[in-house]
C-alpha cells in the first residue's frame, strides 16, 4: 500500500512541537528520517520543501541544511532542477550493506569473549517482534528486527559501531518499503532471532554466529529475488 503524502505531511506538522524554540537542521533531520524509516516518504517520493517547511515552520535554509545531513546519510539524494528524493536502493547498494553486516554483526558476536554475555537487548528485540507477530503489527515486527541488528552490532561495546550500523539499517528500510509485504521478509526470520539469542543466552557465540552468517546470506538472497528490477521516482 502507497503511503499517503498528505497524512504524511500532516504527521510532520504534529512533530512541530519536537523542534523546540531552536528550529535546528539536526532535529529537522532527526524528524524526517524517522518518518522515512517508518515509510511515510516512501523510497522515490520527492520532498517538497514549501510543504514540509509549512508543515514544520522552519526556514527553507533549515529544511536545506537538514536534507544535506540526510543525503551525506545515503537516505535522500539531489535530482539537479528536479529537486530532493528518497533513495531508491539498487540491488548493488543492497548487496553492500549486506557485506557491511556481516562485517560489522558478525565480528561484534565473534568478539564477545568468555560467557556468560548480557544480551538483555537483543532478548528484549525478540520479545517486542514475537509480540508484534503475534498481533499482526508487521510494521511493529520489521521495526523490532531492524533493533535486534542493532543490538546485536552494540555487543561490541563500540559507539562508533553503533552510529554507523544505525545509518546502515535506516538505509536498508529503503529496500523493504519498497517491497511492503513486510510479513514476508520478516515473520520467517522471528524464528531465526530466537534461535540467536537462545544460543548466546548459552554461551555459544560460535554457534550464534554461524546461525548469523547463514540468516544474513540467506535475507540477501530472498531480498534480491524479490527486489523490483525498477522503481521509479514521484513528487509528493
Amino acid at each position: 500500500m502507497t503511503a499517503d503524502p498528505s497524512d504524511a505531511l500532516s504527521e510532520l506538522a504534529a512533530d512541530r512541537e519536537l523542534l523546540g524554540r531552536t528550529s535546528t537542521a539536526e532535529r529537522v533531520a532527526a524528524i524526517l528520517r524517522e518518518r522515512i524509516a517508518q515509510g511515510s516518504f516512501p523510497p522515490g517520493t520527492r520532498l517538497s520543501e514549501e510543504r514540509i517547511c509549512g508543515a514544520l515552520g522552519v526556514s527553507r535554509n533549515t529544511l536545506r541544511e537538514a536534507f544535506r545531513l540526510l543525503s551525506h546519510e545515503r537516505l535522500l539524494v539531489h535530482r539537479l532542477n528536479r529537486g530532493t528524493f528518497v533513495r531508491v536502493l539498487t540491488d548493488t547498494d543492497i548487496r553492500d550493506i549486506y557485506r557491511v553486516r556481516r562485517l560489522v554483526e558478525c565480528a561484534a558476536v565473534r568478539g564477545l569473549g568468555e560467557p556468560p554475555y548480557d544480551v538483555t537487548e537483543v532478548r528484549a528485540a525478540v520479545s517486542a517482534g514475537e509480540q508484534a507477530a503475534a498481533a499482526g503489527k508487521w510494521q511493529e515486527l520489521a521495526t523490532a528486527n531492524i533493533h535486534f541488528h542493532q543490538a546485536l552490532a552494540a555487543l561490541a561495546g563500540s559507539a562508533r559501531t553503533d552510529e554507523m550500523m544505525r545509518g546502515v539499517l535506516a538505509e536498508l528500510r529503503l529496500a523493504f518499503h519498497i517491497m511492503g509485504d513486510l510479513r514476508r521478509f520478516h515473520d520467517p526470520y522471528l524464528t531465526r532471532n530466537q534461535e540467536i539469542v537462545r544460543a548466546l543466552e548459552a554461551g555459544d557465540a560460535a554457534g550464534a554466529e554461524q546461525l548469523l552468517d547463514a540468516y544474513l546470506r540467506d535475507s540477501l538472497r530472498q531480498l534480491l529475488d524479490a527486489y523490483p528490477e525498477e522503481a521509479g521516482e514521484t513528487d509528493e
